[in-house]
């Protein structure tokens, strides 16, 4: 009898901290659309076809460095009970604010050029609709989720994490369809290759498209819909500790869907010798090579992503305008203003893919924008009080800015060499 109601009272605790952690879950799985965006379908086609599994690797460190600043970001939302742009807006110079806000935005509608395009690009492989009338109707429903916003952070939460689960199950099935050299994966998860400086072009949009400015800024806003008015430290503790929880989950799951995005291209495209130089040739490519079922999973998994992804873009574009230096513009003019960028690339008729993998090179060239405020606000104990940055988080963070800005110079000296 006695070890019954020991079991019935573990079961009891385990039940109650699940509820718990459920109150929690969410701000990370609308992050983690970010990081499994149409930009990352460019990029990651891009490395498997053309360079194998070799820049796997990639894929595993951007995933750590996102943990890291994610983390950082919502842990800046809870200690100080405001986003990352509002707090930029207190402590710094009106001329810096200016400076940040601009570059912000830009990466901003980078990402929602990446977004739209994905979405446009899903509808127009899948169901054959002319790209601009595929432009409009992303457009359309991107407005309608972010509309939903008006009902409440866990609607958009439930419908982003839809489409999230939409997108893991396409890229499961591929997985399955695809049957790569899983001994050639492992050892290139772990193994850091760079072949030549077209490499290095890739890998520098891996990371953009992985580890993205605007999502950094969107976190630390997200994590107040679970603030309470509660300031106690012990409340802010377990909050960071569920929001961690929620991180990781989230995290892991957008690097698995990251890598076998790359994983199926390298079996599929660089086994048979096919250089992918277009979204819409690695869908006609699918289907003679794994059969009709892979290519229309593909349509709709990008449809997915490019939904989702440009409702984040969106939201975050109005976390970062008004922020910085506090525009009060009407919110659907400031919807409309972060995505007509990707609107006028599709009018004028660009190469999509060209145009993803530049704009997640551009967003890695506008990480540390966000990183370096953060960090710097992060480390002040009467910003952040019991949460403010210990030294070995100090140091993990400055090692990760440098890395990203050695990477960018890197590809700056083979551009300009011309051994890109």
């Amino acid at each position: 009898m006695e070890n019954e109601l020991n079991v019935l009272k573990k079961n009891r605790g385990i039940l109650g901290k699940s509820r718990e952690l459920s109150k929690f879950l969410g701000p990370a799985f609308i992050v983690s659309v970010a990081y499994i965006d149409p930009g990352n379908f460019a990029t990651n086609i891009s490395a498997g076809s053309q360079f194998n599994y070799t820049l796997l690797w990639v894929i595993l460190w951007s995933n750590i460095m996102a943990i890291f600043l994610q983390s950082m970001s919502a842990k800046l939302g809870i200690a100080t009970g405001h986003n990352l742009p509002e707090m930029c807006g207190m402590i710094f110079s009106k001329k810096a604010n200016w400076f940040l806000w601009i570059c912000a935005e830009l990466a901003a509608m980078a990402t929602d050029l990446a977004e739209f395009l994905g979405g446009t690009l899903g509808l127009y492989l899948l169901f054959k609709i002319p790209m601009i009338y595929a432009g409009l109707l992303t457009g359309l429903a991107t407005y309608i989720i972010v509309y939903m916003e008006k009902y409440g952070q866990r609607i958009i939460e439930a419908i982003i994490t839809t489409l999230v689960t939409v997108i893991c199950i396409a890229y499961s099935m591929e997985l399955f369809i695809a049957k790569p050299d899983w001994t050639a994966v492992g050892i290139h998860t772990l193994v850091p290759i760079l072949p030549n400086g077209s490499a290095v072009l890739i890998a520098v949009s891996m990371l953009g498209a992985t580890v993205m400015p605007h999502v950094i800024y969107l976190h630390s806003q997200l994590v107040q819909s679970r603030n309470h008015r509660n300031d106690s430290i012990k409340a802010k503790l377990s909050h960071l500790k569920m929001e961690r929880i929620d991180i990781i989950i989230a995290m892991n799951i957008a690097f698995i869907v990251n890598a076998a995005m790359v994983i199926v291209s390298a079996a599929v495209f660089y086994k048979n010798g096919i250089a992918v130089d277009s979204i819409e040739q690695a869908h006609k490519s699918l289907e003679p090579l794994v059969g009709s079922l892979s290519s229309g999973i593909f349509g709709i998994a990008l449809i997915a992503s490019g939904l989702s992804s440009s409702a984040v873009g969106t939201l975050a574009g109005q976390t970062i305008m008004k922020g910085f230096v506090n525009l009060n513009i009407p919110l659907n003019v400031r919807r409309l203003i972060t995505m007509t960028p990707a609107m006028v690339i599709i009018c004028l008729g660009m190469n999509p893919m060209k145009a993803l993998v530049l704009s997640q090179v551009a967003l890695s060239f506008a990480l540390p924008l966000a990183i370096i405020p953060m960090l710097l606000i992060t480390s002040r104990k009467d910003l952040m009080g019991n949460l403010v940055n210990k030294p070995l988080t100090k140091t993990v963070g400055w090692i990760i800015t440098c890395v990203i800005i050695g990477l960018n110079a890197l590809l700056i000296c083979l551009t300009f060499t011309g051994n890109v």
